[in-house]
């Protein structure tokens, strides 16, 4: 949720509470107000003594994350003056959290993301709670496809860093507390609550070679989330960090006005964040990407961005009814020699046949699910592969010569490579 900086005005609308007392059956002079049972008293007091514990004891954890990046532009009437192209300074920003006390900082990709060579925004900095310097900060990881990045301040005093401790996701309920911390609309640190809506919602999280976006599980909230939350840390009533908050769903952005919170908001499971952050550590300011299985797509299409890898859903029945493929699918081109897909058997393509506007592979495996989820494009797989990590399976159903079998995948170090 990186959008440009703006002057921001608060209107304050004030609203008269009227009451209206009830008289019947209340002698005159004796009117009193509706006693409130002592247990739902209690429940409120514990549920804000809670937040407001959280709140003091992990809130100076929360970064502010502001980025400048120079864009160079084509000016439209620059033929008239003798110009053409004009560079412009692009603002954002968004928040992280300190992960450990080495000053790591966990956020999301798009918060620092950038068309440049390296991925990231020229400058980033970070500001602590209660502090007015900002600090220069660098890239240790990007992690586009899982919408997450790793970053860490310079020259900052190790008294000042207070990691937030990670929960686990995989044990989330629905119904219980979730407690969002951020910027939004660039208002630092922030805190709303609400709960746990959904603990597996399946919505497209990060950036896909093709650029498109990769379905993957995400905790949905009511917790309020709006533009500048982004990177911030979602957490749960023990005050330990459960998601990332990511999206939002804003009918604002459908009509096509600003980004808002309708109280659908989404955060990254944090165990996908914990799996990832060693080789975002290693990365040395590098991309981090999905495991791979060694293969790619065989059928590939012209598009706007170029040639790009497709499902079997493109084509028509009555191709698919020739070539005697399945309704879905991904057809596998090639099988790169010693790598899991080529020692799991899979088999590459035999033949290729051209059509208008692309091509495809024949003779070859078509992967119809991984680990049970159905598969028909490239996302789909590497969605299933997200939270692998070196020593795990994954099992693809697929198609040969018309016949489904089953096939597992072991994931090695040259998965991760």
């Amino acid at each position: 949720m990186k959008r440009p900086l703006f002057a921001t005005t608060l209107v304050l609308v004030g609203l008269g509470l009227g009451a209206t007392l009830l008289r019947d059956q209340v002698p005159p002079g004796t009117a009193q107000a509706p006693a409130v049972p002592q247990a739902e008293r209690s429940a409120r007091l514990q549920n804000e003594q809670n937040t407001m514990d959280i709140v003091r004891r992990y809130e100076p954890g929360l970064v502010f994350i502001s980025t400048e990046q120079q864009v160079v532009r084509q000016d439209p009437l620059g033929w008239m003056f003798g110009g053409g192209q004009e560079t412009q300074v692009q603002q954002g920003v968004g928040s992280g959290f300190f992960v450990n006390k080495a000053g790591d900082i966990l956020t999301n990709y798009h918060v620092i993301a950038a068309e440049s060579p390296t991925g990231a925004a020229d400058r980033i900095t970070i500001r602590l709670m209660g502090r007015e310097e900002s600090i220069t900060a660098r890239v240790i990881g990007l992690a586009p496809q899982y919408d997450l990045a790793l970053i860490r301040a310079e020259k900052l005093d190790p008294k000042l860093i207070t990691p937030i401790p990670l929960g686990n996701s995989d044990t989330l309920a629905v119904g219980q507390k979730a407690v969002a911390m951020g910027a939004p609309f660039g208002l630092d640190f922030s805190v709303t609550e609400g709960i746990v809506s959904n603990a597996a919602r399946t919505i497209p999280i990060g950036f896909s070679a093709s650029g498109e976006g990769i379905m993957q599980r995400a905790i949905q909230t009511d917790a309020a989330i709006n533009p500048g939350n982004s990177g911030g840390p979602l957490l749960d009533s023990s005050g330990k960090v459960i998601g990332i908050n990511t999206q939002i769903i804003s009918p604002g952005v459908q009509a096509g006005g600003v980004g808002q919170n309708a109280g659908i908001g989404f955060a990254i499971p944090v165990n996908a964040a914990r799996n990832l952050l060693p080789r975002l550590q290693e990365a040395r300011g590098g991309v981090v990407s999905a495991p791979r299985l060694g293969l790619a797509a065989g059928l590939v299409v012209q598009s706007a961005r170029g040639t790009v890898p497709a499902g079997l859903s493109l084509l028509s029945s009555e191709a698919k009814q020739q070539l005697k493929l399945p309704e879905t699918g991904l057809v596998i081109g090639e099988v790169v020699p010693g790598s899991p897909a080529a020692r799991a058997g899979l088999r590459g393509a035999q033949q290729e046949q051209r059509f208008p506007g692309g091509k495809i592979a024949l003779g070859s495996d078509v992967i119809v699910k991984a680990d049970g989820r159905a598969v028909d494009a490239l996302e789909d797989l590497q969605a299933a592969l997200l939270n692998k990590r070196e020593g795990d399976q994954v099992t693809l159903q697929v198609v040969r010569g018309g016949e489904r079998r089953e096939v597992k995948v072991t994931l090695d170090a040259s998965a991760f490579k």
